[in-house]
């Protein structure tokens, strides 16, 4: 079941690297807003985390604390580094999908249903208070991502898991889940869910990158895609495109929504594939 989940896990994130066009961020087809990583980077950072997702799922089935969770990701944090030559491709996927990872294990290890209340109710019964209790090391400089939080009241990663990931599961899964029912194909759904993050979050990497102005026209640009319609507007890929091109130029990366996107993917596909 730990190799099950954590082949969902990888696939989840390789789904989100393929998918095309998003903002900024590197595919298959181009680098995006990046310089220093190209798809190629990616995929050697995921051949590192396999081993991550199967160990933390088996964590999770052990109702592990959160300290010893904090210790796997940071294990598969340095072999990302290693991988990749020293650049930061998952560190956010390492911390937002290594813990529905290892909710999915304990609800797997209880006989519980895989549904979004489940997971949700484990991760807030079994983790937050150590979340809101823990803070990070005082000897590890501080990331990006807490930079601008501290700076712009940004959530960011550890905000979305205190309060057990409401971008997932109230943004993501509810625009994938529409896309899909009204008719749209695998990729279309992705690129809808994506764009709903886009235009409903803070995303501490944009704040880094571009500053609170940078950030503003971002989300309008994506806030303006979903009330054209999202994927089912006739210019839809236009868009979409025109969006990814200006993100690129501008250096500006929403790696926080791809890793949001790729936790949805992840998410939906356990459920679907049933305990």
């Amino acid at each position: 079941m730990a190799q099950q989940l954590a082949r969902v896990a990888v696939g989840s994130l390789y789904a989100e690297l393929a998918l095309y066009p998003k903002p900024g961020l590197v595919s298959f087809r181009d680098n995006g807003a990046h310089s220093d990583m190209n798809a190629e980077t990616f995929l050697r950072s995921l051949f590192s985390l396999r081993r991550y997702f199967a160990d933390i799922a088996v964590a999770g089935m052990r109702s592990a604390s959160m300290a010893r969770l904090r210790e796997l990701g940071c294990a598969a944090e340095s072999r990302m580094l290693r991988a990749t030559v020293g650049v930061n491709t998952h560190r956010g996927g390492i911390f937002t999908l290594g813990l529905l990872t290892a909710a999915a294990g304990l609800a797997w290890a209880r006989g519980g249903a895989p549904n979004d209340a489940t997971l949700r109710n484990i991760i807030a019964t079994q983790w937050r208070r150590e979340l809101l209790a823990v803070p990070a090391p005082a000897t590890v400089a501080p990331t990006h991502g807490q930079q601008v939080a501290a700076r712009y009241g940004a959530a960011g990663a550890r905000g979305e898991a205190i309060g057990a990931f409401p971008a997932v599961f109230e943004v993501a899964l509810p625009a994938l889940r529409y896309a899909m029912a009204c008719g749209a194909d695998t990729q279309r759904a992705q690129v809808h869910a994506f764009f709903a993050l886009l235009a409903h979050i803070d995303d501490t990497n944009v704040l880094y990158r571009g500053g609170r102005v940078g950030a503003l026209q971002l989300k309008r640009g994506a806030a303006d895609f979903m009330v054209a319609g999202g994927v089912f507007a006739k210019d839809w890929e236009e868009r979409a495109l025109g969006l990814h091109r200006w993100s690129s130029l501008q250096r500006l990366s929403p790696g926080g929504c791809a890793d949001l996107l790729a936790a949805a993917i992840f998410v939906d596909r356990w459920q679907a594939a049933g305990p």
